[in-house]
């Protein structure tokens, strides 16, 4: 493996502002890893090499280089729309559509001068949680693989634990981003939403879906976050605010020191309240980082939110509500794939026969289900009744963080995922046990505020992810707490795989 691609971001940064070595060299050392171990991987959908190294030349030329992201290569979700470049969200409805115009986080990636690599593979329009939902290839788990690399952004989360990238964007809707880092040994973060821009990002469910950030460190992944953020008057739901200062505080939290910061264990996510469903490795590991918070001067103590129970059923209402909507555009007659269209069939059934072909069954499933809750007679009982929950867990957060009289916590912490990953196909015809991966991360989506996955260790030779939410805009805090653990347990984890490939 070229040294290159074992490099951090920041320590290409350095490399490249120092003159050790250019844009082109380093874009040269991934397309070269990709050449050689994407095959296996699946990571990617799409890589232009001549354009990346061209996009390379242009950084170098300009002698930008080292300065923030410039010359750094990056890859994309393939749910961003990339003007002329293959955009599918992972589906066969949207093969070979080349989009006219970039979502707000590519140009701003641009306008930052990263070089992107390509586009990432996914689970269809990001449902699913382990990257088999792709209509185009698995995804395979660079620690193990015959094991899944998390979904739906495991793609990103392949390529970057895989060192076919230093740093990738996924989506994250129920944990998209945070589930797939804690299974490969990533740091990934899920912003408050309405941070970072949806337009341009292929919907799965507007009021959920976020881009984030994906890395192998903390201050990679805050660097990454900083240059995507802030408002975009494009988006309407784009909060009209700053970024938080999430470079300064995972630059802070690494000197370890959590003096006067509270804590909260969730009892409903892996504290005591709650062991059914989790693995006994992935709770120790769980105990081990709160004791590492302890021992960095963090005050912990076990706070309830009794709501988060029903979030699982509530967000597999709402969100199959939402895809429902937004999905109906791909119809086979704007965009995308055309089935049945030789002139003796009407509209409609150019429609059905381009769906049935085109949607994937996860997708399929979604619909209907999502259409059913928002029948006339069930709408109420069904999407109104998990709003209301969406309405409680929002409630139970806002108690936690405020407290009353008890006085409330800064963050809240739980395993990012029940389980580690497990073996390719072994949840494929169980949807519910593949819904129960995001037991963790689903409320924190629902309620709409930051959540980071950081790792905590190995349980069985894989990795475990711990997860830290704070409030609507205080991101920064998930930053110093997760760089604080990513401290005190050393070099990045994904390091190891270094180890073992050597």
């Amino acid at each position: 493996m070229s040294d290159l691609t074992t490099l951090t971001a920041v320590e290409l940064q350095a490399a490249l502002a120092a003159g050790e070595t250019t844009s082109v060299e380093v874009t040269r050392a991934h397309l070269d890893r990709i050449a050689a171990e994407d095959g296996a991987l699946g990571a990617y959908l799409h890589v232009d090499g001549d354009a990346a190294l061209a996009r390379a030349a242009e950084v170098d030329a300009s002698g930008t280089a080292g300065t923030g992201l410039a010359g750094i290569p990056v890859a994309l979700k393939d749910v961003f729309v990339t003007e002329g470049v293959p955009t599918t969200s992972g589906s066969r409805i949207l093969e070979g559509w080349r989009p006219p115009y970039s979502a707000t986080v590519a140009t701003r990636l641009r306008d930052a001068g990263t070089v992107m690599l390509g586009k990432t593979n996914m689970d269809e329009f990001a449902m699913g949680s382990s990257t088999e939902n792709s209509a185009y290839t698995a995804t395979r788990n660079p620690w193990d693989r015959d094991r899944i690399p998390g979904g739906s952004s495991g793609g990103s989360s392949t390529a970057v634990a895989g060192h076919l990238a230093p740093l990738a964007l996924g989506t994250d809707t129920g944990g998209s981003i945070r589930q797939p880092a804690a299974l490969t040994g990533l740091v990934g973060h899920k912003p408050t939403y309405g941070s970072v821009s949806r337009y341009g990002l292929i919907a799965f469910s507007s009021s959920l879906d976020q881009a984030g950030p994906m890395a192998r460190t903390v201050l990679d992944a805050a660097l990454l976050h900083e240059a995507i953020g802030g408002h975009d008057p494009r988006d309407s739901t784009s909060i009209d605010a700053p970024v938080p200062a999430v470079v300064e505080a995972a630059r802070r939290g690494a000197g370890g020191d959590l003096a006067g910061l509270r804590v909260g264990v969730v009892r409903e996510l892996g504290g005591e309240g709650a062991r059914e469903g989790y693995e006994q490795g992935v709770l120790d590991r769980f105990a081990g980082a709160v004791a590492l918070l302890e021992a960095a001067g963090a005050e912990v103590r076990e706070v309830s939110c009794p709501s988060f129970g029903l979030a699982l059923p509530a967000y597999y209402l709402i969100a199959p509500s939402e895809a429902s909507s937004n999905l109906a555009r791909f119809e086979g007659m704007r965009f995308g794939i055309r089935v049945g269209d030789d002139g003796g069939r009407d509209v409609d059934e150019v429609m059905a026969l381009t769906r049935e072909q085109g949607f994937g069954p996860e997708v399929k499933r979604r619909i209907i289900l999502g259409t059913y809750a928002l029948s006339a007679g069930y709408y109420d009982a069904y999407y109104g009744q998990a709003q209301k929950v969406r309405t409680l867990i929002g409630r139970d957060f806002s108690t936690a963080f405020d407290g009353g009289a008890s006085g409330g916590v800064d963050v809240l912490v739980s395993p990012t995922s029940p389980t580690v990953a497990w073996p390719i196909g072994a949840r494929v015809h169980d949807p519910l046990a593949m819904y129960a991966a995001d037991l963790c991360t689903l409320p924190a989506s629902l309620a709409g505020v930051p959540a980071i996955s950081v790792p905590c260790g190995l349980s069985e030779g894989l990795p475990v992810g711990l997860q830290v939410m704070a409030p609507a805009l205080a991101d920064d805090r998930c930053y110093r707490v997760a760089a604080a653990v990513e401290a005190a347990l050393g070099a990045p984890l994904t390091d190891r795989l270094l180890e073992r490939a050597a």
